[in-house]
């Protein structure tokens, strides 16, 4: 996709904050007089952490016997979410790959080319592609600044992905999707978590679109996920947003009720899942 499509893009979902560059040299966090402006529009950071398969796909894929794939060497990529919704092919700001443990780092992200959030995707045989949200403007309303450490990412299995599709049900699937899709995968969703100060799955949460034409595309899985509600997060937190098989659509989300969750920067498209979790303050649980 062209930069000129993606730049109009960025204006008509209301992003300017974070599509455009400014030539004001921003704060570098701490005033002090030999402090070092910084080149946003030309920096480049570091990302590393680790990634994990999901723990309720573990704990699902356990208990029906079924082992879990391998993390070893699985191709990572940090990933801008707004370029991937578009179909942009730069969409991809660096990748490495997981270490047996699931460790791994990614030098020379270009932080100019983020826009609304930093990803780190997660695609390979076993898995469906999913992008896990380490960076989001919505907390600071520009780029990252400096390298992003001890971030967490995570891998869903086939099985998993399969299992919350049918827990869905394909009649609702089709209904959200005008007969398109028949799989979360196809459709593209959002898969998320609600989290308490201490990084504890909240039950009983709602969240919020800024979309009223999407709010029915929200589900909540049950702990068994054999099926879904449209009440509340059960005792693993999860929600789930089905998109429309189609373009690309982007909105905030918010937890229903709680002013300390920041609303979030959240899109969507076919063919992948964005995976987010959402905390109260600005700064991820421990």
């Amino acid at each position: 996709m062209k930069r000129p499509i993606l730049i109009a893009t960025c204006v008509l979902l209301g992003l300017a904050s974070g599509c455009g560059s400014s030539s004001a040299a921003p704060d570098p966090g701490v005033r002090t007089e030999d402090a070092e402006a910084v080149d946003l529009d030309n920096l480049h950071i570091r990302v590393s952490g680790r990634a994990e398969v999901l723990p309720e796909a573990t704990r699902l894929l356990q208990s029906r016997g079924e082992s879990l794939p391998s993390l070893d060497g699985v191709p990572v990529s940090v990933e801008e979410p707004l370029r991937l919704s578009v179909r942009d092919a730069n969409a991809s700001l660096g990748t490495g790959a997981l270490a047996a443990d699931g460790e791994f780092s990614v030098d020379d992200v270009p932080v100019r080319e983020v826009h609304q959030s930093v990803a780190v995707g997660i695609a390979a045989p076993g898995f469906v592609h999913t992008a896990s949200v380490v960076y989001d403007t919505a907390f600071s309303g520009a780029r990252p600044r400096t390298d992003l450490i001890d971030v967490r990412a995570m891998a869903l299995p086939e099985a998993f992905h399969d299992a919350l599709s049918a827990a869905v049900g394909e009649a609702r699937l089709r209904g959200h999707t005008g007969d398109k899709a028949a799989t979360l995968r196809d459709a593209g969703f959002v898969l998320g978590r609600v989290v308490d100060a201490d990084g504890h799955p909240v039950s009983g949460a709602r969240v919020t679109l800024d979309r009223d034409d999407l709010a029915d595309r929200v589900y909540y899985p049950t702990t068994d996920f054999n099926s879904v509600t449209q009440e509340g997060t059960d005792a693993d937190g999860l929600f789930l947003y089905v998109h429309t098989g189609a373009d690309a659509e982007t909105f905030r989300l918010s937890v229903d009720g709680a002013d300390a969750y920041v609303p979030r920067n959240v899109g969507a498209a076919p063919g992948w899942g964005l995976f987010l979790t959402v905390f109260p303050g600005n700064y991820p649980p421990p």
